[in-house]
């Protein structure tokens, strides 16, 4: 293995702030990686979960049914919403998700740090969003979710809208976190649509429509990651191609990057074989996350000699986010990334 590969970082990074964030990535993958996201830090730190607060202080909505989920060898308690009666699912609304706010708070840091050559020049700011299909299943009862489904939708792009709107385009990056929909299409996630890939195609293309011209545009797919590992194992890429070649000729703009995942014992041919269908549009970058702290380095080159025996050109990232990592981990995690990248 030689030369350099760029570096993706996939959204959170558990460490205590923006400006934390900022600084590590600036010490460890500096500028093998054209974006730094925020971290996702505080309460965005686990993903979607602190949706459940806009839901549950709003008064359209009230708890269904509480469900418990094995995690980890403990057992957490997630509470599903319904409409409140009387509410009529037309007139539903959404407040602020909190998402542009956050958004706009962390680039005042990262224009500072960049100014003060903390962060590398040319470096984007980028903003990772849920697709609202992952909010929208995870915290409202099935018999909810098509109802409430295009309200919640309407305020997601409203934030992305927001966040367009305040940062130059030039300087933003805004990536869609897809991942209950490529569980729903590999059979192990229950969605409120029919058809697996293209209704979920068709809000990712709505979605994108809000992203302008001039912000580079990524997405995330993903097999989840609660307890650090996959809600279900993928035989092979083959899920993940078939959305991003769909997700390559619907969506109407140009897209700047596309991330999937690679299990730590995905080391043979198989997994990555579908890499050779893969139809990424002129100037779009492919990362895999083959990078696992439990394995380092040595492992690293398994998984990259592997997909590189079909495909030669991509970038490095994690499977996921580390928001839910020990802190203490981290930098020797993104140290690692950079070791990977330019061995």
């Amino acid at each position: 293995m030689s030369g350099q590969r760029n570096v993706l970082l996939v959204g959170s990074v558990g460490l205590d702030d923006a400006e934390t964030v900022f600084r590590t990535l600036g010490d460890t993958v500096g500028g093998l990686a054209k974006r730094f996201p925020d971290g996702e830090c505080g309460p965005r730190s686990n993903w979607i979960s602190w949706q459940i607060q806009v839901i549950g202080d709003d008064p359209q909505f009230t708890v269904g049914e509480t469900i418990e989920i094995p995690l980890g060898g403990s057992v957490r308690k997630l509470e599903k919403h319904i409409l409140a009666e009387g509410v009529d699912p037309a007139s539903v609304e959404f407040a602020p998700l909190g998402y542009a706010d956050a958004a706009k708070s962390s680039y005042e840091i990262f224009c500072r740090l960049r100014n003060a050559g903390d962060i590398p020049s040319g470096t984007r700011f980028q903003v990772s969003l849920p697709t609202p299909v992952a909010v929208i299943t995870q915290h409202f009862a099935a018999e909810a979710q098509a109802a409430v489904e295009p309200a919640y939708e309407r305020a997601m792009i409203r934030e992305a809208e927001e966040i367009a709107a305040a940062i130059p385009a030039d300087d933003l990056a805004i990536q869609w976190d897809v991942c209950q929909e490529v569980l729903a299409a590999d059979g192990a996630w229950k969605v409120f649509y029919d058809d697996l890939i293209g209704d979920a195609v068709d809000r990712i293309a709505r979605l994108s429509a809000s992203v302008p011209d001039g912000v580079e545009l990524g997405f995330h797919l993903c097999y989840g990651d609660p307890g650090h590992k996959h809600i279900k194992e993928p035989a092979d890429l083959g899920i993940c191609v078939t959305i991003a070649n769909r997700i390559g000729t619907q969506v109407g703009r140009g897209i700047n990057w596309i991330h999937m995942p690679v299990p730590r014992d995905r080391n043979d041919d198989a997994y990555f074989a579908p890499l050779a269908d893969l139809k990424l549009q002129a100037g779009c970058e492919l990362y895999l996350g083959l990078v696992h702290l439990t394995d380092g380095l040595d492992g690293a080159k398994g998984r990259l000699s592997a997909a590189q025996s079909v495909r030669n050109e991509f970038g490095i990232a994690t499977e996921c986010g580390f928001g839910r990592r020990a802190a203490e981990t981290i930098p020797g995690l993104l140290a690692l990334h950079a070791e990977i990248a330019t061995s």
